[in-house]
């Protein structure tokens, strides 16, 4: 054990990534569905062997990290940031809004009747309020406190260990609240107002196993018989006879030759025609008209299947209803739709905002004239921007470090990482406007969030392990029961407002809360209990507005105590 302490004091750096295996262990477990995550793992693997080694931590390399992780986050939030300020999503936002500010109010409420120091409040709130992003604007905020070095490393390593004490009980909490004590505060039975929405919104629930019309479709060819209602019939008013199941003739075969199928072309008995469109209707409804043929050089027709980033005005804000109406939709399906990492559920009530990305699917020529109406076609690349990324780190930094904010007698400096989130923010909105502008391969950008982040707090709490048990006995139970408090706060007063001031739709409701405190986990538990994914609409506004005010809340907190 002597040597095993010795080593990782020598090699600092390997005591990390030590921490952060030990770590994602840690969070991969999970007692009736719920499990630390491994961001909170790395915290309390860093804490464990901070008990036995004292690990010299550098704060250059924390600062390095926190950045890549913060700049990571704004950019994958930034192409949805503003679109959650329009339309429905206001309120979702607005939502947001009230409970990171009541959860601040919170905090700083219990803070002082409980007479914490500046590095345990910000871990209540990192703790409580589950944004560990927060710990690094707080340690930032710390290391610029006017000091002794002893002091600032102290407050330091008591926002891991607050956060700690607060956080499980801060996951918990969202979790049960959204998924079981909310819905018994409204009154209603979260499955039946599930099937309501999705009522409201086109979705149709089919059997395990059937695809809807909006995700795949099929090609098939059929005969024509001689007394089949579209022989005689142009192609196109053979396709709308059945508007609702989106048929669309492809091709034509008559005797030896094929003939593109377009809208004028009169279909004739004996005819085989390759038609596209959601396997059941193909089946259930051709299947009894027409005979169904193998012809393989007819359905020969190449398909592309193509991730479109939505940058067209005209498509903001329309329903997928109104949408296929356009002619251009003509032979084009959609697969999925995705909104901020999150795929939606699709129904022709869906409406989509610039910055979705869209998986569409259909005839290559098809496919690549929707995308120039859509948007731009996102192909996957290995290459970063690393100008841009460099770039906008370092002005972004450099904003945060010039721009400061009045709060009563204090001025508050914005900080190098709210800064970097905010620069993120900027660069991930513009890949809305100029596609090709700032690209970083999605793959890049996990590995600057996740390993960002984890090793971040691995070294936090490496740094707050020889003073964890010290710390634990100087801020008392009194630490736990008040982060439970910080908590639930933000929630029953962000229900009710969701609810009777803002109006909103009551699954809705519960996945804005969950948006709120950044709580994936959250809303996937309303999703299961309700049986439906609708909840991720209201989610997906909140979100990016939790993560940038939450985050935040870490800098404003410590000023505050401090001052």
């Amino acid at each position: 054990m002597i040597w095993l302490e010795q080593f990782l004091v020598k090699y600092p750096e390997l005591a990390v990534f030590l921490a952060i295996s030990i770590g994602y262990v840690i969070g991969g477990v999970k007692v009736r569905g719920f499990g630390l995550g491994p961001v909170t793992g790395s915290l309390f693997a860093g804490i464990l062997i901070g008990q036995f080694a004292h690990v010299p931590i550098a704060g250059m390399a924390k600062s390095f990290l926190f950045l890549l992780f913060l700049f990571g986050i704004g950019y994958s939030v930034g192409p949805q940031f503003l679109q959650a300020l329009k339309r429905d999503g206001l309120k979702p936002v607005l939502l947001a809004v009230v409970v990171c500010v009541t959860g601040l109010l919170t905090a700083i409420v219990i803070a002082k009747a409980l007479e914490l120091d500046a590095g345990f409040a910000a871990g209540l709130v990192s703790g409580a309020l589950t944004e560990s992003p927060a710990m690094g604007t707080a340690t930032e905020a710390i290391n610029a406190l006017p000091l002794l070095e002893d002091e600032r490393a102290r407050l330091v390593a008591h926002v891991a260990v607050a956060d700690a004490v607060c956080y499980v009980f801060g996951a918990v909490g969202v979790i049960l609240f959204c998924s079981l004590v909310a819905p018994k505060l409204l009154g209603i039975d979260l499955a039946a107002e599930a099937l309501k929405l999705e009522q409201e919104l086109g979705i149709k629930r089919t059997a395990s196993g059937v695809t809807s019309a909006w995700h795949r479709f099929e090609l098939r060819s059929y005969r024509i018989a001689e007394d089949a209602p579209s022989a005689g019939l142009s192609v196109a008013a053979a396709e709308a006879k059945f508007p609702e199941h989106r048929l669309f003739i492809q091709r034509v075969r008559r005797g030896e030759r094929i003939f593109e199928a377009t809208p004028d072309l009169v279909l004739s008995p004996r005819d085989v025609v390759a038609v596209s469109g959601r396997r059941e209707a193909l089946v259930e409804l051709l299947g009894q008209r027409a005979t169904e043929v193998e012809d393989r050089e007819l359905l020969d027709i190449p398909v592309s299947v193509a991730e479109v980033l939505v940058t067209s005005r005209d498509l903001d804000g329309r329903s997928i209803a109104d949408a296929a109406k356009e002619d251009w939709t003509r032979n084009l399906y959609l697969r999925a739709i995705t909104r901020g990492g999150q795929e939606l559920p699709l129904a022709p009530g869906v409406a989509v905002q610039r910055g979705d990305l869209l998986r569409l699917v259909g005839p290559e020529a098809v496919v690549s004239r929707a995308a120039k109406r859509v948007g731009v076609i996102v192909a996957p690349t290995t290459a970063t921007d690393f100008f841009v990324l460099g770039l906008a780190i370092f002005l972004g930094g450099l904003v945060g470090v010039l721009v400061t904010i009045p709060v009563g007698d204090m001025r508050i400096s914005l900080s190098t990482s709210v800064g970097t989130l905010l620069a993120g923010l900027v660069v991930g909105h513009l890949r809305t406007r100029f596609p090709l502008f700032g690209r970083i391969p999605d793959g890049a950008v996990s590995l600057m969030t996740a390993l960002g982040l984890a090793a971040f707090v691995a070294m936090t709490g490496l740094h707050a392990g020889p003073i964890f048990l010290s710390a634990i006995a100087e801020a008392g139970i009194g630490l736990l029961f008040g982060g439970m408090v910080v908590t639930m706060m933000p929630m029953i007063v962000g229900l009710y407002v969701g609810r009777y001031l803002l109006g909103m739709n009551p699954i809705l409701l519960l996945g804005g809360l969950a948006g709120s405190q950044t709580m994936t986990a959250a809303m996937a538990a309303v999703q299961e209990r309700s049986g439906s994914p609708v909840a991720v609409l209201g989610y997906t506004p909140a979100v990016p507005i939790g993560h940038i005010l939450l985050t935040t809340w870490g800098t404003v907190i410590v000023g505050i105590m401090a001052g």
